[in-house]
């Protein structure tokens, strides 16, 4: 069992993932955003990589990946500052990047980088399965997991083939979009969750549109936790550090 799913797995609680944007407010906070994520008991941190053209992004995410590319965050510049205090953070670091910055940085030398850093795993969204063989060999050998994705419109037999393919987590999209806050979800949310679920080896965690404490309960009812992005870098914005650990705990409260 991988360093992610092992830190996911029998916690008793549903699992709680953040997502923040490397470099937003500068590379200096992300220190202290890591840190106070973990103290309020994320189970494991997303970080993004800001990249010019950002397809999965909503607009909260998109405008602070343009804020950290202006204050020149770039993804080796992101693992040489995790890499300086990678032992005071003890939860699962996710990367999430997209295809071209990992090409122009080296599949082999990304891989060696992230796991000097600290990180534990990736998610790209546009990797489909059909080329994973390009980088999931490099990964593999520094025991990096690559986190992968399924959509409300992915087919039922390639969910299965995902599934059979997944370590870590499964990421369930809910909506079909971009992120961003959403007031309602799709009615049939709840049967791709658990058709997922069933499917799955590793935990199913979803993530998308999921934004405040009703939602995160709903959801954890038919999966094992959330990823929170866009709320959470609004919060953060907000210096509304209260309001963030809320979340956080909203998740804890489902199996109580």
């Amino acid at each position: 069992m991988d360093q992610i799913q092992t830190a996911l797995t029998n916690k008793g609680k549903k699992v709680f993932v953040p997502y923040i944007m490397a470099g937003d407010g500068g590379l200096e906070s992300l220190r202290e955003k890591l840190l106070f994520l973990q103290d309020s008991g994320a189970d494991a941190i997303e970080i993004g990589i800001p990249f010019s053209d950002p397809v999965a992004d909503g607009p909260t995410i998109q405008r602070a990946g343009i804020r950290a590319l202006k204050e020149g965050t770039t993804l080796k510049k992101v693992l040489n500052t995790l890499k300086t205090y990678k032992d005071e953070v003890s939860v699962p670091l996710i990367l999430m990047t997209y295809l071209n910055p990992l090409i122009a940085y080296g599949y082999e030398q990304f891989a060696d980088d992230a796991q000097k850093a600290g990180v534990a795993g990736c998610i790209i969204p546009d990797l489909p399965i059909e080329e994973e063989a390009l980088i999931v060999p490099f990964l593999d050998k520094e025991s990096l997991t690559l986190i992968r994705l399924v959509t409300l419109t992915t087919p039922i037999e390639r969910i299965r083939e995902i599934a059979g393919k997944s370590e870590g987590f499964i990421y369930a999209v809910t909506v079909t979009g971009t992120t961003g806050t959403r007031n309602e979800f799709s009615s049939n949310l709840a049967g791709f969750l658990k058709t997922v679920k069933s499917l799955s080896s590793v935990p199913v965690l979803a993530g998308f549109g999921v934004s405040n404490k009703e939602q995160i309960q709903e959801v954890c009812k038919y999966c094992d936790g959330v990823i929170v992005g866009s709320k959470v870098i609004d919060l953060f914005e907000q210096e509304k550090y209260e309001e963030i650990q809320n979340l956080i705990h909203a998740a804890e409260m489902v199996n109580k």
